[in-house]
């Protein structure tokens, strides 16, 4: 380890050798100035780490060498820092032994997790704990789930205001979006696949739609998810199956059960993507479906997946370049009706691309919030990035990573 033994950080980055997290160290440094942030980045390599360094031009910053399985090392480095955040996934396979850790020393975490019976699994697990420890741990602070978690924050927080009360059904529309999921997101997706068809009780966990909820807090109230292609009658468009929407809608339901719960306990949420009006909408909602569905059922089977790994997908490490990740975009509304019928629409929007560009940036900035805006006398557990940090990170990602809220009127 470079740094003194007994220098504490303020944040550390660890998995700094990834692709994304690269793109997240990139950021960093061009922010920690401002910040006043004494930071460090970790990974296995020691060579690797100083070629990030020489990368994003900060030659003196401090390493950790540590690996992701390595528990006397990483209990050694989080006791050095406040806030750990971690680009090492699929995190099923990498992530327990950090979250154990700062778990135990009572360090902050944030992750990119998209893993939902592993989250669900590390909060069976470690909430006793962390809760003892004051350790704030926060999955999914990404493009999963930080649109969608703080895009329904902000249209409730809109609801409230005009009409009192929070919208009581919300639905989120992919209206746009240009890019492709990351090469570490794919490989979460063919892991959660594998382990779906070799353990099948962890199936419950994806079809639960309240499955990381607190136990004594999960509402009764029917979800209906996006499984088919449907004419959206609020977008006045065709939709089709998101892929993603799985994991989004959890967090949001977690963000709520933990406000106890500030949407109402009678709160549905779902996701989709629209595809456009008319003949060209229909084909391409239906299109869209059809391949979702190939594709699920491919990285089911181990023959289908290994070729797919092989000829078709991004390897983790793997990911566009910054041109690339600048052309990118998304555009991502939100349709909420209160009780009484009153209507609340916003827009999220991103500036880069929705896998790498605005991930690492939205990251970033979800770190520097745990390290840099204090959440004060919030105790520990495992938290969302709205029920912890919704109007920081809100303002933060407005500021510094490209990305708007706009309420619709």
């Amino acid at each position: 380890m470079s740094q003194a033994k007994h220098e504490v950080f303020d944040l550390v980055l660890f998995g700094a050798t990834s692709f994304v997290g690269r793109l997240v160290a990139e950021h960093l440094a061009a922010r920690a100035d401002a910040e006043n942030l004494n930071w460090a980045i970790a990974g296995r390599s020691e060579t690797k780490l100083a070629g990030v360094r020489a990368e994003i031009g900060c030659p003196d910053l401090a390493t950790i060498v540590a690996d992701a399985h390595d528990d006397a090392a990483l209990l050694s480095l989080c006791a050095r820092t406040r806030v750990v955040i971690s680009t090492v996934g699929p995190y099923a396979l990498h992530g327990e032994p950090l979250v154990r850790s700062c778990a135990q020393t009572g360090t902050d975490y944030a992750d990119l997790t998209a893993e939902v019976p592993w989250m669900a699994q590390m909060i069976e697990r470690y909430q006793v704990r962390a809760a003892q420890s004051g350790a704030r741990l926060v999955f999914c602070c990404g493009f999963d789930s930080v649109p969608s978690d703080l895009g329904v924050a902000h249209l409730q927080s809109q609801a409230r205001t005009r009409f009192g009360t929070p919208c009581q059904r919300v639905a989120m529309r992919i209206q746009a979006m240009r890019g492709r999921v990351s090469g570490g997101t794919v490989a979460t997706m063919t892991n959660m696949a594998r382990q779906l068809r070799d353990e099948p009780g962890q199936q419950q966990y994806i079809t639960d739609p309240y499955s990381i909820c607190p136990a004594d807090k999960r509402p009764t109230t029917k979800q209906r998810p996006v499984t088919r292609p449907f004419w959206d009658r609020d977008a006045k468009a065709w939709g089709a199956p998101f892929v993603m929407a799985a994991v989004n809608e959890h967090v949001v339901h977690r963000t709520n059960a933990l406000a106890e719960p500030s949407y109402g306990t009678e709160f549905s949420y779902n996701e989709a993507q629209l595809t456009g009006r008319g003949l060209k909408g229909r084909a391409g909602a239906y299109g869209l479906a059809g391949a979702l569905g190939t594709f699920m059922a491919a990285v089911s089977f181990q023959a289908t997946r290994n070729l797919l790994e092989r000829f078709v997908l991004p390897a983790p490490g793997q990911g566009p370049n910054a041109t690339k990740r600048a052309n990118g975009f998304f555009d991502v509304r939100f349709h909420g009706h209160t009780p009484s019928g009153d209507t609340v629409r916003t827009r999220v929007r991103g500036d880069r691309d929705p896998g790498y560009g605005a991930t690492s940036r939205i990251f970033g900035e979800a770190g520097l919030c745990l390290a840099c805006d204090n959440p004060g006398a919030v105790p520990g557990g495992f938290w969302t990035p709205a029920s912890l940090m919704a109007e920081p990170l809100t303002a933060r990602l407005e500021r510094h990573a490209g990305v708007t809220f706009v309420a619709d009127e």
